[in-house]
């Protein structure tokens, strides 16, 4: 539906959630407090215009791959979104740039990661939901390892979650990612973090060191306050886990409120 701030942009809403923005007229305008965390990510991981291999496990209005596709280029990209009826309507009313270098496949985030070579991706971004929660499967151990397989030797790793204090379930996400790409960092608004609400947390992993001065800049100039915790600040605040397992897994907490955005 066409949003009501801005003339010629878009919203995919459902399950009474946006999901998406779009602006077809400015792919870099991507509205959602943690879309922008994960496009200063993409600006600051490799030099301005460079291409890059990019999954992204989600789609929903392929916000973050039309804004790579605009930045960069020629990057290939591929969108794992099991709702083929959601691509198809949005393929139709908000279409994609011709060559954009965006393919969609119609499975889900494990299949399409389960499938892909070792070492393919730059980066991977996953922002999936299901009834407003991360699916379970997404993040277990043994999910996370896969990711880091199909991760380039220099690659990083993007998760948008929900949660809310005391972030038990991120914890334990965070300690999947632990054991496979060591290099992490965490964004949120800072009214989460301190448990006044449920809302979107960033979760970055890598084997190669972050680009945390890069990152942290860009705090200056956000709308909505946020902080990022890296080395022994976040060690400290994931504490001592365990993560979760494809035995057991478990999705995230729904948050009680609407105003959390889901990928």
């Amino acid at each position: 539906m066409a949003d009501s701030h801005v003339p010629g942009a878009y919203v995919v809403r459902g399950g009474g959630v946006d999901h998406s923005f779009i602006d077809l007229d400015d792919p870099t305008r991507v509205e959602f407090p943690y879309m922008e965390r994960i496009t200063e990510l993409f600006d600051a991981w490799a030099p301005a215009g460079q291409r890059l291999r990019a999954v992204h496990v989600g789609g929903a209005g392929m916000t973050l791959a039309r804004y790579l596709a605009y930045t960069r280029p020629t990057s290939a990209q591929i969108v794992l979104e099991p709702d083929a009826e959601l691509t198809a309507e949005v393929r139709r009313e908000l279409p994609l740039p011709s060559r954009s270098g965006i393919k969609v496949r119609p499975v889900d985030g494990r299949t399409g990661i389960r499938a892909m070579r070792d070492e393919y991706a730059d980066i991977i971004v996953v922002d999936a939901f299901d009834r407003l929660s991360v699916p379970g499967e997404l993040v277990t151990a043994q999910a996370l390892a896969d990711m880091a397989r199909v991760l380039r030797t220099d690659g990083v790793v993007a998760i948008n979650v929900t949660d809310r204090s005391p972030f038990a379930w991120t914890h334990r996400v965070l300690a999947g990612l632990a054991h496979v790409l060591p290099q992490m960092a965490v964004n949120s608004e800072i009214a989460t973090l301190r448990g006044r609400r449920a809302g979107n947390l960033v979760l970055i992993a890598s084997r190669r060191e972050l680009p945390a001065l890069a990152l942290l800049r860009t705090m200056d100039k956000v709308a909505f306050p946020s902080r990022w915790l890296f080395g022994a600040e976040l060690d400290s605040w994931r504490g001592a886990a365990e993560p979760f397992d494809d035995a057991a897994p478990q999705g995230s907490p729904v948050p009680p409120s609407t105003k959390t955005h889901f990928g």
